[in-house]
This record gives structure tokens, sequence and C-alpha cells, in this order.
């Protein structure tokens, strides 16, 4: 017996089967489309932390080079005030030396300004050494996290593949016991409407958009004439309780 040849009812029976399939075949293809999705968001996470960590790693340069500039012109004014203490000794009146003791003391005193700068960055190189040990705590979790998500999404989509694989194999079964033209109109409603191409009439309403089903659309199901859709939302229906 050829698939032309096979009463309405058992081609119904198949169409049912392929739903069954398509709904499965649906989600997966769904979750496949999902998961990269949520490893990109952990991702952006993840990234989103290496730039403050960045950031951080420029603002400890940026304190550390102005902390040696500072001791750099310590040094400086240190080496000013001996070479002007040792060149007291040679100057020759009075006003040259009160001169030079005037130099020495603004020395001396922009060397004290000098030092209390030093000793604020030192709190403030030691600040931000500690705010960039932390993040760089903090980052390495968000990495042992992504890795460790990333990986369970990379599994979970392994199994994904092998079951979608197992489900369009069956499928692949069944489709050809299908007249081409019924298999034709279910697949152009399965695409339109989202993996959902045949639904079984509940309460006499249509199992896809729950519209109300006519008396006469009613028994129209039950005599396995014609293929029979919601007028609504498409949909091939069919009344379980008569399979």
């Amino acid at each position: 017996m050829t698939v032309a040849d096979t009463n309405l009812k058992d081609q119904i029976r198949k169409l049912v089967d392929l739903q069954v399939m398509d709904e499965e075949i649906f989600r997966f293809k769904r979750e496949l489309r999902e998961k990269p999705a949520e490893v990109e968001a952990l991702k952006a996470e993840f990234e989103s932390k290496k730039i403050t960590l960045k950031s951080l790693e420029d603002r400890m340069k940026v304190v550390q080079v102005a902390q040696k500039e500072l001791e750099l012109d310590l040094k400086a004014k240190e080496e000013g005030i001996s070479k002007a203490d040792t060149s007291l000794s040679l100057l020759k009146t009075n006003k040259e030396y009160q001169a030079r003791l005037l130099e020495i003391e603004n020395l001396k005193a922009d060397k004290s300004i000098v030092e209390e700068k030093i000793l604020l960055g030192y709190d403030e190189v030691d600040a931000a050494r500690k705010a960039l040990e932390a993040e760089k705590v903090t980052v390495l979790q968000y990495e042992k996290d992504f890795n460790a998500k990333k990986k369970q999404v990379d599994d979970e989509v392994a199994v994904i593949n092998d079951q979608l694989k197992v489900k369009e194999s069956q499928r692949s079964r069944i489709a050809p016991e299908v007249r081409p033209d019924y298999l034709s109109r279910y697949e152009r409603i399965l695409k339109n409407k989202d993996g959902l191409g045949i639904v079984k009439v509940v309460n006499q309403s249509c199992g896809g958009c729950y519209m109300h089903i006519t008396e006469q659309l009613f028994n129209e199901l039950k005599k396995f004439e014609q293929i029979i859709s919601c007028d609504q939302c498409a949909r091939i229906l069919y009344l379980a309780d008569e399979l």
C-alpha cells in the first residue's frame, strides 16, 4: 500500500507523531540559539572586570611614577641644600651669606613640602596596590567561573546536538510515510507557528490558539474526510479520542 492509499486517520496519526518530534526538534534548536547568548553575556561581564583591572593597573603605574618623581625631587633638594651649606664658608660678604641662608631655608621648606607629599603618596600607592590586588582576585574568580560555565554550556550544546540528530533521524523515517501534500501543508504551518503545526482539540477549543471550535467543525473532524484547520490560527486540528 502506498502513502497515497492510506486513510486520513492514519495520516493524522503520522502527523501527530511528527509533531511530537518536531516540538523537541524546535526546542533543541531554540536552546542551541540561546546557549551562545549565555556565553556572550558571561564573557561581556568577564571583559568588563578585565577593563576595571586594567584601569587599576594604569592607576597604579601613575601613582608609582608620581611617587618616583617626588623622590627624585626630594633628592635634588637635599643635594641643593648640601651644596648651599658647603658654599657658606666660601662667601665673602655678610649680604651674600644672608642671601645663601635664605636660599637654604627656602630649599628646606620646599623639601618639607615634598616629604609630606611623599608620605601621602605612600598611602596612595598602598591604597592603589590593595585595590589592584583585590580586583586581581575578583577577576581570577570571574575567569574561573566563566571557564567553568563555558565548559558547562559547551557540554550542554554537545548533548543537545546529539539529541537533535537522533530526533531528526527518527523524523526522517516517519516523514516519508505522510502524503507529500499533507506534509508540505503541515511543515508550512509548523514554520509559521513556531513549531506547532497540528494540535488537538481540548474542550472543543483549538489547542494552539484556544479559539472555540463550532459544532459543525467538531463534527467534520470526526468524519476524517479532509484535513481541517483552525479558522483563527490555521493549525491542523485533530480529536485525540478519535485516533
